[in-house]
């Protein structure tokens, strides 16, 4: 039997909640199929920040280094540590260490669950560059707190990066229905943007058989409102497709099915997998998180480690439970119910 070691980070808020949920989930997937999983749980969190005055420890990165995955439930908590401290101090030191720069969001309605638009049904998968761009944390303050006070934040656009990120949108578009959609603002950024453009122009006559289409962030925000359905992969910059991802969130039904995956494509150290709908504090005490994005994000993770079968049993199970009713309305039920109903189906 393969046995994997996955590093379990709860995090905040109804992070803990979530991850709880789909872990039992996962493991009885991956029993089916003649897998162990092998967890091991780190108290990594706000409330670790509060007490040692770090994230993470000084080690953390070379303890998860020796994983095969990282499950993460969800970081923040900002009443209590500033948003800017908890990203930069756990999710981006994980993502740049381990060169997880393909982050890989899922769009679709599951059944039983309708989104806002209530249109037919669609298929996104927003890849979203993750390492650098505009989250690169290059820039800084001067003269705080006077009249004269400057802020300058730059964007790092580097052409490994952007090729790499590239290629990889290609290969998946290749995979699925041939068609990609490159996302900048190159009208008015004519620098990063228009170099994008122009390595994925440069990059497209590798994939003849792959339909590219550029388009301005704010079109494709409005394409995805309004004719979700004409699209398949979706690429953009860290930024950009930190909003789009968002927006897909929003068609399919909400947070509570935003699955994700940091993926590391050449499997030199872990990847990362998470459920993107925030800590949610103001309901973390309620015990109504929805565990799908989590178990979605769990599926994924099986996926990577080549449990495609497992991978597919839980997403069976998944769409079994949406397809009754349960967890396709947020709040109506309990996170224990739902997971419940998820395990169940796996019979």
């Amino acid at each position: 039997m393969k046995t994997y070691r996955i590093a379990l980070v709860p995090g905040d808020g109804i992070g803990p909640a979530v991850i709880d949920a789909a872990w039992p989930i996962l493991e009885r997937a991956a029993s089916r199929n003649a897998i162990a999983l092998e967890a091991t749980r780190f108290p990594w969190s706000c409330e670790f920040y509060h007490e040692t005055g770090a994230m993470m420890p000084a080690d953390g990165i070379e303890t998860l280094r020796g994983f095969d995955a990282v499950f993460l439930g969800a970081v923040g908590w900002p009443a209590k540590v500033p948003d800017s401290v908890s990203l930069h101090g756990l999710l981006l030191p994980i993502r740049k260490a381990f060169a997880q720069y393909a982050n890989i969001r899922p769009h679709r309605l599951l059944p039983g669950a309708e989104g806002p638009l209530r249109r037919e049904e669609f298929d996104i998968l927003c890849i979203r560059e993750n390492t650098e761009g505009e989250y690169s944390g290059a820039g800084g303050r001067v003269h705080l707190g006077t009249p004269e006070e400057v802020a300058v934040e730059t964007a790092i656009f580097t052409r490994v990066g952007v090729e790499r990120i590239l290629r990889f949108a290609f290969d998946e578009a290749r995979k699925r229905r041939g068609k990609l959609a490159s996302v900048t603002k190159s009208n008015a950024q004519k620098h990063t943007m228009v170099f994008w453009d122009e390595m994925t122009k440069l990059i497209a006559a590798d994939y003849p058989d792959v339909e590219v289409t550029p388009y301005h962030i704010d079109a494709m925000a409005a394409r995805m409102v309004m004719a979700p359905e004409t699209l398949d992969v979706v690429v953009a910059s860290n930024l950009f497709g930190d909003i789009l991802t968002d927006l897909g969130a929003a068609i399919q039904g909400g947070l509570g099915f935003a699955a994700s995956a940091n993926i590391n494509p050449d499997r030199t150290a872990p990847s990362m997998f998470e459920p993107v709908h925030g800590s949610a504090p103001d309901i973390a005490h309620l015990g109504i998180a929805n565990p799908i994005a989590a178990i979605w994000s769990g599926a994924m993770m099986l996926e990577h480690l080549g449990a495609g079968e497992a991978a597919a049993d839980v997403m069976r199970a998944v769409e079994a439970t949406t397809a009754r009713g349960l967890g396709t309305m947020p709040g109506k039920d309990k996170t224990d119910r739902i997971a419940d109903a998820v395990l169940d189906a796996l019979g």
